[in-house]
């Protein structure tokens, strides 16, 4: 279990270093090209901050998407007392519960370490399992907090948004430079723009959804 924890951590510094060395690179090739090298550096930032934002705003972006509501124990005690026995035999702080008022039997666990985590239930869910099924379920998806999981798919989910975002500004910035070329140099910096747009483009639709299903198959083995 603490291997597997640490592998997540490995993993998440990996992760980070690999996404803005190849930004790095991508940068680095802009600046030189247009002349303007102090791009570089907003460039990484921007990645950098999106991604330190999906890492604090992660958890209620999830929360509000879901449409779930926090309860308290006279809320549902089943559900609190499920659950605040597994944070105990885990040795994990209680996180907070929700329930999603929707009859479709679906968990998610949330949280980018165990002192700031969340797991939510819904109510077709709760209907349908016993106590035995629902702490199995939930001790599960609970397993992916106290593994790490969650934080290194967030950072993977940041990098790759920020990825794309830039990819998109890179190719709109092409087809403007392409309406408004003047001479051969404004003819060579469009095409590097749309170079890295496209490259942005497969990175963050192709590569990162495969990236990002690998480390999902390696959370669901390990919780």
């Amino acid at each position: 279990m603490y291997r597997a924890i640490a592998a997540n951590k490995r993993n998440t510094i990996f992760i980070i270093l690999g996404f803005v060395a190849l930004l790095g690179g991508l940068a680095y090739a802009w600046g030189v090209y247009s002349g303007d090298g102090s791009s570089v550096i907003p460039i990484i930032l921007f990645v950098l901050g999106y991604t330190v934002f999906q890492y604090f705003a992660s958890t209620s972006i999830a929360v509000a998407m879901s449409g779930a509501v926090p309860i308290q124990k006279a809320d549902n005690p089943r559900l609190w007392r499920i659950v605040e026995n597994i944070s105990i035999s885990q040795g994990m702080p209680m996180p907070k519960v929700y329930i999603i008022p929707d009859e479709a039997p679906n968990a998610f666990a949330t949280g980018r370490n165990p002192e700031h985590s969340v797991v939510a239930a819904t109510s077709g869910l709760l209907a349908i399992m016993d106590d035995k099924e629902l702490e199995g379920v939930m001790a599960h998806e609970m397993g992916h907090v106290k593994n790490y999981d969650i934080l290194v798919s967030t950072i993977v989910f940041g990098l790759i948004s920020a990825i794309g975002i830039l990819a998109d500004f890179a190719m709109r910035m092409a087809f403007w430079s392409s309406a408004g070329r003047r001479d051969d140099r404004d003819n060579g910096f469009g095409a590097l723009l749309l170079l890295v747009g496209v490259v942005g483009s497969i990175i963050a639709f192709l590569i990162g959804p495969l990236i990002n299903a690998a480390v999902s198959r390696q959370r669901e083995y390990l919780a």
